[in-house]
């Protein structure tokens, strides 16, 4: 038998259960002993024995399994009304899930298969079975990261769900053709088992069909893997079911046209029964929707009207994909819809009341959100970018290259400029052609594709993104530019005419970069990296003109006919670089990224969070990849990537406190960072309503005007000197005043100026928060606590009271070009601790420790975390708000502010602050979890949000 990615993946599988079956633990595990189980799978499969160079690849990949590890998943579930029903006993005899998981064996580890049999459980059980009688209807989200496999995820989902007794399942797969003949593909290798030729024609097996291929287990299949094979009238008029026949799959456009046609040939050809009005529905057949990419086109952006008793306006019209996929639902008996995004904003958005006749209910997910771990070898922005901590933003894997080339920031023109039209013309200084950092960046794919044919992974897929506009017109002219750079570097190269230059600045590139960059990887990240080395320089060269050749320059977009078809070069590898806007920014999986050239403008949460195509799995390779982008995009998407981070924290705490999905919505949709999502998906363009219940909120953005700085100085001298003597017990190197009035700290908050880059904390919202608050009796009395303790000189603030070292802060040298002085995190864990007995610091050290998630795609490497020791800021709010019956009383009337004069000598921006000596007063402010509702209300206009870019 030759060698090929088919017997590989049986030697892995083969192997993988003989070490399973010898070991009780992952740490039992040496390379010793994967060595010998390789040997004993060769010698079953290939007698012959193989080459050492193919036998250590099939070794490397069992060990990288091995040593990955999963979270565990959270889950917020509201069971009114719901019926628990899935048990061992329920699953016996599932074939469908049987050959999903010996198909998945392939590619995944152990320790992967179990988390996604334990996940998709989790999710099936928290819907109805389908066997029931009666009507019932769930509806639920599943959060995963972004390119962390929840295609994969739902895949499992849906065998289970066909072998439970679900008759018809929908995929909404996306806007665009080729996402959905994508995602057709994976369940025809997951689920159908063979190719979709035609309407109950099979095609030759794959995938999971080639574990188990009897045709009576084959699901039929209403749609086909063509970029035409959507469901169609011609469809329609051919196709009907019945309840005995083997469950129905449809993976179908968010698109009016089908989704109309799909309803009506519910209608006429399904529908089996008549309800009391006259509307048709089905009674016989039990329905899945699963809707990728639930955030995007699902969510009803326009705003339903309710009476003055709460009754929602009946003749209300919801947007067109909105109410089709609400029409689908209404029309079956018995229905459960599984909305999938990283995204989850929007949806959280929905109002829970929104109800109409024809539509139903809205797609809020009343029923269940659930928040999926990653594994160890997940790369997501704690890891690609690092985590915030006092001394800025560290332990990132340092791939970011910045891009500042692609316009002239005085003239607002060049190549690439934020705002340009279809008409744009990109030229670089005048020229026909691209910036050096994109021929920087495609030198860089071109290095990477060489170095990884080298490595033994020529007959994998490389992909390069170029990602600067999205506009299709201009798409067009990029991708000219591209592809004539890319056929001079390939004839230069193969004929050996012209190419010294090419050769030096290719070599210059990989001796300054991917040399150094790899070994800090190696020493950073060897969880990434264990088994491979970097070839040589000369390895490189010899390797570049059929890597080169083999490059292909392709437009992803709605005019363009080409497409990434991955699958067609299964075995040889494709080798891609794609240009194109929407089409890439959401869904459409570019396999092996190796490079991406990212310069769109927009700050929208869920479009930027979606367009980071970079995350994902880079096994034996992360060390050559990288990202071009600018350097403010890397810091927007820091800040919302932090933001979401708080936002599953929370949702980790209010899981442990059984919290339902409603309270999770209440708190997203007061979340003051959100200013920076679509205001069309806030279902409000003029007011949002804002509350601070349960948030700390720090000022990270800092002026370095002195008339600023000044004013805030006199703000908190005024306040220090209302307050009095500090408390005798103050915490060490620290001061702490108790029961301050809450006026004096309104009034200190209007005093005080905060940035305007501080999109966060705005002084004059705080103000007006407090104010509101009181008026319940909340946030009525403060504890003040003056930080000191630094690594900066004393300060003296007057009527005797002294720092002794103010703090340091290490200012961002990107931001103080711009004149700002701008931190990584203010507070330091323990800082909200300060003012906490010893009851209250068990308590929430208790209730930090039951919510603790060690989910991977959280942290910044693939090591097992540890437990943390202190509590988190979470719980501490939530122990102060809520207290714990007989242990802490509750104390929602009591906030905590704490002041930190950072010493401007020690920012490392110290020139911003020529000439000024006395402190930068910044300011943290820990809301306990508040008992009322109350918000403040935040008017802002549509210029507002025109700052933050178009949202696609």
């Amino acid at each position: 038998m030759a060698f090929n990615d088919e017997s590989k993946q049986r030697i892995i599988s083969i192997a993988q259960n003989l070490i399973s079956a010898k070991v009780a633990a992952p740490s039992q595990i040496n390379p010793t002993m994967v060595e010998e189980q390789v040997s004993m799978a060769v010698g079953l499969l290939h007698p012959e024995g193989l080459d050492e160079t193919h036998k250590q690849a099939v070794v490397y990949e069992l060990i990288r399994r091995f040593s990955s590890w999963i979270g565990k998943d959270t889950t917020l579930v509201n069971a009114e009304g719901h019926v628990a029903w899935l048990n061992s006993a329920r699953k016996k005899g599932w074939r469908y899930w049987e050959r999903y998981r010996q198909w998945s064996e392939r590619k995944m580890s152990d320790a992967a298969i179990k988390a996604l049999d334990d996940s998709t459980d989790r999710v099936l059980g928290n819907l109805e079975d389908p066997q029931r009688e009666g009507r019932w209807d769930r509806r639920g989200l599943v959060v995963g990261h972004v390119q962390s496999g929840k295609t994969g995820n739902y895949t499992g989902l849906v065998c289970k769900a066909a072998d439970a007794g679900y008759k018809v399942i929908i995929i909404l797969a996306g806007m665009h053709n080729n996402l959905r003949s994508q995602t057709q593909i994976r369940l025809e290798e997951g689920f159908l088992g063979h190719e979709t030729a035609g309407l109950r024609e099979m095609g030759q097996l794959i995938g999971v069909g080639l574990i188990n291929g009897e045709a009576r287990i084959q699901p039929q299949c209403a749609t086909r893997r063509a970029d035409s094979g959507d469901f169609n009238r011609r469809v329609a008029k051919h196709l009907a079911i019945s309840p005995e026949e083997r469950p129905w799959l449809f993976v179908v456009k968010k698109n009016k046209s089908v989704l109309d046609t799909l309803i009506q040939w519910i209608n006429a050809r399904v529908a089996d029964s008549v309800d009391s009005s006259g509307r048709k529905f089905v009674s016989s057949l039990p329905l899945l929707v699963i809707d990728d990419e639930a955030d995007h086109a699902s969510v009803d952006t326009g705003e339903q009207l309710f009476d003055a008793d709460g009754n929602p306006d009946e003749d209300y019209q919801p947007k067109v994909i909105n109410s089709r996929i609400r029409k689908l639902l209404n029309a079956f008996e018995k229905a459960a819809y599984v909305g999938y995004t990283a995204t989850p904003f929007a949806n959280i958005f929905i109002h829970r009341s929104n109800w109409t006749t024809d539509e139903g209910e809205d797609l809020f997910p009343s029923s269940f959100i659930t928040n999926l771990a990653a594994p160890s070898n997940y790369i997501g922005p704690a890891r690609m970018f690092g985590l915030l901590t006092t001394e800025g933003r560290v332990g990132g894997l340092g791939l970011t290259r910045y891009i500042e080339d692609h316009f002239n920031e005085d003239t607002k023109k060049g190549w690439m400029p934020p705002k340009h039209d279809g008409t744009h013309v990109p030229l670089h200084k005048g020229s026909d052609t691209v910036p050096p950092s994109l021929i920087e960046a495609i030198h860089s794919f071109t290095l990477a594709c060489a170095a990884r044919v080298c490595r033994g992974q020529g007959k994998e897929h490389c992909s390069m993104l170029i990602h600067v506009t999205r506009l299709n017109n201009v798409q067009k002219e990029v991708h000219r530019q591209v592809d004539a750079l890319v056929r001079d570097m390939t004839q230069r190269l193969s004929r050996k005419i012209g190419q010294t230059q090419l050769v030096a600045d290719l070599k210059a590139l990989w001796e300054s970069d991917f040399v150094p960059q790899s070994e800090e990887i190696r020493e950073a990240a060897p969880d990434l990296m264990d088994g491979v080395s970097l070839p040589t320089w000369e390895q490189v060269l010899a390797a570049l003109p059929d890597s080169l050749a083999d490059i292909k320059v392709r437009m992803i977009n709605g005019l363009a006919k080409e497409a990434t078809d991955y699958i067609e070069h299964e075995g040889v590898g494709l080798k891609v670089i794609t240009i194109g806007g929407e089409k890439l920014a959401r869904g459409l999986t570019l396999e092996g990224l190796c490079t991406s050239y990212f310069v769109r403008t927009t700050k929208m949460y869920d479009t930027l969070m979606q367009m980071g195509r970079w995350f994902g799995y880079r096994p034996a390779y992360v060390d050559l990849c990288r990202l071009y982008t600018t350097p403010e995009l890397v810091e927007w998407f820091c800040h919302i990537a932090d933001a979401a981070e708080e936002l599953r924290l929370e949702f980790d705490l209010m899981a442990e406190s059984g919290e339902t999905p409603r309270e999770y919505g209440l708190k997203v949709l007061s979340h003051p960072v959100l200013m920076v999502t679509s205001p069309l998906k806030m279902r409000s363009s003029k007011t949002l309503h804002l509350s601070f219940s349960g948030q700390v909120l720090e000022t990270v953005a800092l002026h370095s005007n002195k008339e600023r700085l000044q004013q805030n100085l006199n703000a908190t001298k005024s306040l220090l000197s209302k307050m009095g003597a500090p408390a005798s017990d103050s915490p060490r190197k620290n001061l702490l005043w108790r029961d301050i009035p809450g006026e004096d700290i309104v009034e200190f908050f209007n005093a005080y100026s905060t940035h305007r880059e501080a999109l966060k904390v705005n002084s004059a919202m705080l103000s007006e928060f407090i104010t509101s608050m009181m008026k319940v009796n909340e946030l009525t009395t403060w504890t003040v606590v003056l930080m000191g303790g630094g690594e900066g000189d004393p300060y003296d603030f007057g009527n005797g009271i002294m720092v002794s070292n103010m703090l340091r802060r290490k200012g961002d040298d990107s931001a103080a070009q711009k004149g700002r002085y701008s931190i990584g995190r203010l507070l330091s864990p323990s800082d909200e601790a300060l003012d906490l007995d010893q009851a209250a610091w068990e308590e929430a050290m208790k209730l930090t420790l039951q919510s603790w998630s060690d989910d991977p795609g959280r942290r910044k490497d693939g090591t097992q975390p540890k437990k943390p020791e202190i509590p988190s800021g979470l719980a501490i709010r939530k122990i102060r708000g809520d207290g714990v019956e007989g242990v802490v009383k509750p104390s929602p009337e009591n906030g905590l502010l704490l002041l930190y004069p950072l010493d401007p000598k020690k920012s490392d921006v110290s020139a911003l602050f020529d000439g000024w000596d006395a402190p930068i007063m910044a300011v943290g402010v820990s809301f306990p979890k508040s008992h009322s509702d109350r918000t403040v209300a935040y008017d802002v206009d549509h210029r507002h949000w025109e700052n933050y870019g178009p949202a696609d």
